[in-house]
């Protein structure tokens, strides 16, 4: 009897390790009808629907609506009971995947060294492995756009689904655009200026020169791109010809406002498509943006303003005020683990000036728009992919919001994570189960 009971112990406890583990697999594909009921459909585009009902097949959404048909035969009906129906959030400008310990050297693999690296692509160091992208998905972020750093001109970004066994798998937009780095264009005199160590050093002279030399390698790389024929190839001017023609956007990272007229600058000069990244200062230059029709991705809200004289809650305001305008913009966090706080950075801009479905398209379809995967992603729209979210609350509210289901291109995904592995761990080491 004594046995039988320490060997049922030690079968318990091995059961709890074992669950403490990773044994979270990326989900097989959709197969049947799958359809959601009784639910609050936000569609990411400003409509709702009360006691919605939405269906999806092969990945695909096939119907959404107050009044859908379910099929009687080979369907899966899942009774929402008025759960919240959101399309999977979108984290644009991230470093996920490219880092796992920003301590440890080892684990960090998102910048080369030089200053112009068009050549570089992010999509081929995405980990999928990292321990943080399940944490994502426990907030319903389902997408991220993975982006290199460092330098002037660090590399091609990518759009990557969030529940794959390898990059391949993950890729669900690649080489989407080229990240620049824009120097500071601050005045930051050297106080040590002296005969023996030379003059002070001009920080916005110096930082336009840098600026300058990005775009005289654009002027090659548009050269190069003009004529076809080439006897060799240049890996760097190749990086960027789609630029030219298009199918690829400039992302410039930038805050000040000079730095953002000298973007703008960018896109008058090369016709090219521009996107800010960062625009802490965008919504004082809101005809400029418009004019040259440059989105705004805005970095991490939940911030101090820049300028002293600012207001101190002019970060939270700015995303109603480039709403108001008519400027594209969504909402970023920076990062990689930061990201989690996606959801409520929006839910603040909802309580800034915007409403609550304007604050969703900010990290839903806004965002599809300005990554180049509207046509796929962001709505909750006949012949979109079924990236779906359902949570028991206000998915933007971090007090009520739990995610009780996530489909990505139809697939349920596990949302199992590192956090809540610990969580029972230690819930079962102080007895407290």
């Amino acid at each position: 009897m004594q046995k039988t009971f320490i060997y049922i112990l030690i079968l318990s406890l091995c059961s709890t390790a074992l669950r403490a583990q990773e044994t979270v697999y990326p989900a097989k594909p959709q197969q049947g009808l799958v359809f959601l009921r009784n639910a609050t459909i936000h569609v990411g585009n400003g409509q709702v629907i009360q006691n919605g009902t939405i269906g999806f097949n092969n990945g695909k959404i096939i119907a959404v609506g107050a009044n859908v048909p379910i099929p009687a035969d080979d369907v899966k009906v899942f009774d929402a009971n008025g759960q919240h129906v959101y399309p999977g959030l979108i984290a644009p400008e991230s470093n996920l995947g490219l880092t796992e310990v920003e301590s440890v050297r080892a684990t960090n693999d998102y910048e080369e060294v030089g200053e112009i690296n068009p050549s570089v692509r992010s999509i081929v160091s995405y980990n999928t492995d990292s321990k943080v992208i399940a944490t994502l998905r426990t907030n319903g972020i389902l997408l991220a756009q993975v982006v290199p750093q460092g330098g002037l001109v660090s590399g091609s970004s990518s759009v990557v689904q969030l529940d794959a066994w390898n990059w391949e798998d993950a890729a669900y937009k690649t080489d989407n655009g080229i990240h620049f780095f824009m120097p500071r264009l601050m005045p930051r005199a050297n106080p040590f200026g002296s005969a023996a160590a030379g003059p002070a050093t001009d920080a916005v002279k110096a930082a336009m020169e840098k600026v300058a030399s990005v775009k005289s390698f654009l002027r090659e790389a548009q050269a190069y791109a003009a004529n076809g024929q080439h006897a060799e190839t240049n890996l760097k001017y190749a990086a960027v010809k789609g630029l030219f023609n298009k199918t690829q956007k400039f992302f410039i990272h930038a805050d000040l406002v000079k730095e953002l007229i000298v973007a703008a600058d960018f896109a008058k000069e090369f016709d090219i498509d521009v996107v800010i990244v960062g625009g802490t200062d965008a919504w004082m230059i809101t005809d400029v943006l418009k004019k040259y029709n440059i989105p705004v991705i805005l970095s991490q809200p939940h911030s101090l303003p820049v300028m002293a004289d600012d207001d101190v809650d002019q970060p939270y305001k700015t995303p109603a005020q480039l709403q108001k305008a008519g400027v594209l913009f969504c909402i970023s966090n920076e990062g990689f683990w930061q990201q989690r706080n996606l959801p409520f950075n929006a839910g603040t801009a909802g309580a800034y000036g915007m409403t609550k479905e304007e604050a969703l398209s900010s990290v839903t379809l806004n965002a599809a728009k300005i990554l180049g995967i509207a046509d796929k992603t962001g709505s909750l729209e006949v012949g979109k992919d079924a990236n779906i979210v359902v949570s028991t609350g206000d998915i933007l509210d971090m007090k009520s919001s739990v995610i009780t289901r996530a489909y990505i291109q139809g697939r349920e995904v596990s949302l199992e994570d590192k956090h809540k592995q610990l969580y029972e761990r230690y819930k079962y080491k102080y007895d407290l189960k």
